[in-house]
């Protein structure tokens, strides 16, 4: 199992400096935990690798945006397309141990490094500052471990559980713990590192009176408030939640408006919805917690439009998704012309027919049966769609003009999420879109409406009389639209136990003149099982393990 797994290097130089933005790993060979550990510089490098564990979902193969209703695959070869075909199996073990590694190097850390003082480093100059770095890491490398934990019971459920460092036959007979044992041990985790973690790596003072070089990208105060706000939310889902627990619900309002009242004290704000890519959303004004990915231009190769050189179209946005944009007017989409008028986050986020997209494609996007960007043409975008949310449209992936690429960030946690999040949690621990309690400021609705007026949105105001049903369908589009592509959907369905992706649609366009076009939605059937709600854990370890059960179905 690996959870007996770990090379005791993951040393790098740890390089997290306002030049570069973003920390650098470079792994040094077999060396053992008594030179890895004599060293700030060495220390420091096997944290800063625990970070590099952390997950995101930017657009690519394999996408889980492509794994529910949100976008289709273009690329047929794609493995991500298993999840809505019928062809997952428990051979599939990517995320799962994909997780252990880090959990189990934060075991080791927390492990070997208590007492640790580096008294032989005691007369260097700047000891005291690397001193007070160092007492930090442990808070660091518990909330990294909260929060590989949660992403474990999120996919599978009950999960084998340890803060121990293991032995292979110790690994090889650890059972799984409850999804709601995990669950209070990442909430308790959050509660106790809070508090020790800095609101901001800005303006930290040195052992002489100075201000260190700050440290961009790890964790701090925030993120633990918000995993923890997450983590409840999901706690007192369907899913989990199989009793339907009201107390559980409350508590996740109070966890999700507690990180409300983070943002707010910390000047933490809602800003432009297209504020969240680019090359500086990371500074974007909501953003709480997010992990650079470097120069990249991996999604915009994966997922820039056929008919460009070298595109490929990759999560192509589903007309389900568009059927989500509601109009501005809250009117019907004209037949004849369905994308104007749309809630303005439409345009922001998916390309369609006669779009200037991207910057570097000479022609107006052509998404129409005979198209340039169409059918037949192969791997063309199945459903009348491309993307452009979290892709950089200035970057030219052309062979002989390419551009390289440039700074992706994956936005982990921001304040949008919580306010829906509180939202939901406060409408069903009430009962009611309007109502609230002593314990809570904001009604359900106005926290969603919170979202719906952000200063480049500006969509007009959920209603006043809203009964329950009419504002959970509403809340639910309302969550598709805001946080597309951005890693919720593919898990929302699966915790609400609302049924799962069974179908979507898509917009077939055909050219019946200059510039006039036919539209005509088509449907797509999915394969879907309740088994599927949750991930099987690896058939591999099942073998391995007599203690180790299946999850249903698989």
């Amino acid at each position: 199992m690996r959870l007996k797994n770990i090379c005791l290097v993951f040393a790098c130089v740890a390089g997290l400096s306002a030049c570069t933005d973003k920390m650098d790993y470079h792994e040094y060979t077999n060396y053992n935990k008594d030179y890895v550990f004599s060293d700030f510089g060495r220390t420091a490098g096997f944290v800063n690798n625990i970070y590099s564990w952390l997950d995101s979902d930017m657009p690519s193969l394999t996408s889980l945006a492509s794994a529910c209703d949100e976008a289709e695959m273009a690329l047929t070869y794609s493995s991500v397309l298993d999840f809505t075909n019928g062809n997952r199996t428990a051979l599939y073990t990517t995320s799962y141990f994909g997780y252990y590694t880090p959990i189990r190097a934060c075991n080791y850390f927390l492990k070997e490094t208590k007492n640790l003082d580096f008294y032989d480093l005691r007369f260097t100059q700047d000891y005291q500052e690397q001193m007070k770095r160092f007492n930090r890491y442990q808070y660091e490398v518990r909330l990294l471990r909260a929060y590989y934990y949660f992403l474990l019971v999120r996919a599978y459920g009950d999960v084998p559980f340890t803060t121990e460092v293991l032995t292979e036959e110790e690994a090889n007979s650890l059972g799984r713990t409850s999804a709601d044992e995990v669950f209070d041990f990442i909430i308790s985790e959050c509660d106790a590192v809070a508090s020790e973690l800095p609101v901001s790596y800005y303006g930290l003072e040195d052992a002489a009176g100075g201000v260190s070089n700050p440290e961009t990208g790890r964790v701090n105060r925030g993120t633990a408030l918000a995993l923890k706000a997450r983590a409840a939310l999901y706690r007192a889902s369907k899913l989990f939640n199989k009793s339907g627990d009201k107390q559980l619900w409350k508590e996740a309002a109070l966890a999700n408006q507690e990180v409300i009242d983070y943002c707010a004290m910390n000047d933490i704000t809602l800003g432009k919805y297209t504020d969240l890519w680019g090359t500086d959303n990371y500074k974007a004004g909501e953003v709480i917690f997010a992990r650079r990915l470097g120069d990249i231009n991996s999604p915009e190769y994966y997922n820039f439009p056929i008919g460009m050189e070298n595109g490929q179209s990759g999560n192509c946005p589903t007309q389900t998704l568009v059927d989500a944009y509601e109009m501005k007017n809250g009117g019907e989409p004209d037949p004849r012309n369905p994308y104007e008028g749309r809630d303005p986050r439409f345009k922001m986020t998916i390309a369609c027919n006669g779009d200037e997209w991207p910057n570097t494609n000479p022609f107006p996007l052509e998404t129409y049966i005979g198209g340039r960007n169409g059918a037949p043409i192969s791997y063309a975008t199945p459903t009348g769609y491309y993307l452009k949310k979290y892709l950089d449209g200035t970057i030219d992936i052309s062979s002989g003009e390419g551009t390289g690429g440039k700074r992706h960030s994956w936005i982990t946690f921001r304040l949008g999420e919580f306010y829906l999040n509180y939202a939901e949690a406060l409408y069903q621990y009430i009962g009611s879109p309007e109502q609230v309690t002593d314990e809570f400021f904001l009604t359900a609705r106005d926290a969603v409406n919170k979202i719906r007026t952000r200063s480049d949105v500006n969509m007009p105001l959920l209603p006043k009389g809203l009964s329950g049903a009419e504002f959970w369908e509403r809340y639910k589009r309302e969550r598709m639209v805001e946080l597309a592509f951005e890693g919720h959907r593919f898990w929302d369905v699966r915790r609400w136990k609302e049924g799962g992706f069974t179908s979507i649609s898509r917009m077939e366009i055909t050219k019946t003149g200059d510039n006039i076009f036919s539209y005509k939605k088509t449907t797509k059937s999915l394969v879907w099982d309740d088994k599927m709600y949750l991930f099987p854990i690896p058939d591999s370890e099942i073998r391995l393990n007599p203690n180790l059960t299946q999850n249903p179905g698989w």
